[in-house]
């Protein structure tokens, strides 16, 4: 599968652990200061040893400065879509534009069901995602004329006022496995979010990208328009996760781990060994691609100059394993 070229995005997903609640804020500073681009929390309202996500948020948004946010991923059965709407818009504009949304359809349903909302086989709970991404991108629209009115069968806004409108466009990334959930984010989504616990191979990634790819294209947007993350379950060194980006287009890596160290191994060893991969092969396209380089020798000699290698080693750990 191609690499559709976006920037590299480091990230961790913290367990939003009621019982320490300090320690959840610790570490998504900790995660800021190392150097991290997002910081992530999943969201299970119905589960009483977590935190509720969307308090955490704002929290953690107003003791940062500079990391984005999002939940890992927000149920919409649980967030009606206009309150959700509403939500976001403002968490986007009290954090200066570093909120991003991720959604579900919901996977525990015993669960859902318990706290009051409606049990939803999987085909209508993705029918009731679409009219809710519809709902939600029409209360951030305050150019479009009138209120929101959405008839759906799952969810029904009929004259509600759009805004406020996000401080930046947000992201609307869905978590999705099978395949009417893959089409719809090839259609309407700006993220698709697996995790590769769940997908036991690189292989089942690049299959999911080829169906999103297809229904992008057959609604006329170009693959690249949807951002791939992944939640990695463990750690993988960089050359795994430079493949990853080469070969399978993910471009947002979300760590998911509790501890302050690997942490910091994660933005400060981890993240700079995977964009230099990155780099160093997409480089050579780009040269070839974009038009002669001022300066450049004749005969053909590269423009570019590599580094010197000063022999200075930060990590004991191989960047690439040639035997592979």
């Amino acid at each position: 599968m191609p690499d559709y070229g976006h920037d590299l995005l480091f990230s961790a997903n913290i367990g939003p652990d009621a019982a320490h609640p300090d320690t959840v804020v610790a570490l998504a500073q900790l995660a800021e200061r190392a150097g991290l681009d997002l910081v992530t929390f999943q969201d299970h309202p119905y589960q009483p040893a977590l935190l509720d996500t969307w308090t955490l948020l704002s929290y953690v948004a107003a003791a940062t400065e500079r990391i984005r946010l999002a939940g890992d991923v927000h149920p919409l059965p649980l967030r009606p879509p206009a309150m959700l709407a509403q939500a976001a818009a403002s968490l986007d504009l009290l954090s200066g534009g570093r909120f991003e949304l991720a959604l579900g359809t919901g996977g525990y349903w015993d669960a859902i069901a318990g706290m009051g909302a409606p049990r939803l086989t999987p085909g209508q709970a993705v029918d009731a995602l679409e009219e809710g991404i519809e709902i939600i991108r029409a209360a951030w629209d305050t150019d479009a004329p009138g209120p929101v009115r959405v008839h759906g069968r799952h969810h029904h806004v009929d004259g509600a006022q759009r805004g406020p409108r996000p401080a930046h466009d947000i992201g609307i990334w869905l978590g999705a496995y099978k395949p009417r959930m893959l089409r719809l984010t090839g259609r309407l989504a700006d993220g698709w979010l697996p995790s590769l616990p769940r997908y036991q191979s690189f292989a089942e990634i690049g299959d999911g990208n080829a169906v999103i790819d297809e229904a992008a294209a057959e609604a006329g947007r170009a693959p690249g328009d949807i951002r791939r993350l992944l939640n990695l379950g463990t750690e993988l060194p960089p050359a795994q996760l430079a493949e990853l980006a080469l070969a399978h287009g993910v471009s947002v890596f979300i760590l998911m781990t509790g501890d302050p160290r690997q942490i910091q191994r994660f933005a400060m060893e981890t993240a700079p060994a995977v964009r230099e991969l990155v780099h160093a092969e997409r480089a050579p396209a780009a040269h070839q691609a974009g038009p002669p380089q001022a300066g450049a020798a004749s005969g053909g000699a590269p423009a570019v100059v590599p580094t010197p290698d000063d022999g200075v080693r930060r990590t004991d750990a191989g960047l690439w394993d040639e035997s592979t």
